[in-house]
């Protein structure tokens, strides 16, 4: 049996997300229909994770098994000739047998954009914020949720995931010229979480005590306690570490 993982980019807009699903358009549906066209065969198409509706991703990553041996590089060309412009594939590699992207996957990390002004070329990837953002208070209520906590209040309310414990490793802003970009790595990630994150962040600029305001909001476990989720359109899947 050959295992093969993926790399995968794609433009989140016109989809509903990662998973498959009955009804809507999914970026799994659309590579596991064009892997059935070359090999003939119905595969399994496993991510590292899902992305929501309208949520874009830099580096994806998930894998297929066959008993099929394919020309990696020929495979790939023609994978990339079927897919529709706003899906590609950017690797391709024979994986050990027992390999699995999303429960081996150790990091994953996130990028979100907000533009500092209004463009026509960016506002697809990003989320135009008219305000004034602080930066340096960002990065220091961004420590408070560093490390291992039950996200609960961050997720979506309806979620099949029971365990909502995650552990962040990294966390920070950056300013740049035109965009505001937040990063964050964590072993995992909630239904909802990044976008959510964002919002409360930003909210709590506008607390007198983020650092408490944060800290409550987390104990409560409660999703009505924290800020609104920010729009798909900025948030990218940057990469998948093994």
């Amino acid at each position: 049996m050959h295992n093969y993982k993926l790399i995968i980019q794609y433009d989140g807009t016109e989809y509903a997300g990662w998973q498959i699903q009955k009804n809507a358009v999914s970026v799994q549906q659309k590579i596991t229909d064009a892997i059935a066209i070359i090999l003939k065969e119905k595969v399994t198409l496993t991510g590292s994770g899902r992305t929501d509706t309208g949520v874009h991703a830099l580096g994806q990553a998930a894998n297929f098994k066959t008993e099929q041996s394919v020309d990696l590089y020929k495979f790939k060309y023609q994978l990339n000739s079927i897919l529709s412009n706003d899906i590609s594939i950017i690797d391709l590699a024979e994986e050990q047998e027992k390999f699995n992207a999303r429960f081996d996957a150790k990091k994953r990390s996130y990028l979100y954009f907000i533009s500092k002004r209004k463009t026509p070329f960016l506002q697809k990837y990003s989320f135009r914020y008219n305000g004034v953002l602080d930066i340096e208070k960002l990065n220091l209520l961004s420590r408070v949720i560093l490390g291992e906590h039950d996200f609960t209040s961050f997720a979506r309310k309806k979620t099949e995931t029971i365990n909502k414990v995650c552990n962040i490793y990294n966390i920070h802003w950056k300013d740049t010229r035109d965009m505001i970009v937040f990063y964050i790595e964590a072993d995992r990630f909630l239904h909802g979480m990044v976008r959510t994150i964002v919002g409360t962040l930003i909210d709590a600029l506008s607390v007198s005590n983020g650092e408490e305001y944060l800290l409550k909001i987390i104990e409560k476990r409660n999703r009505e306690c924290a800020g609104e989720a920010v729009p798909g359109c900025g948030l990218f899947l940057y990469k998948v570490k093994y």
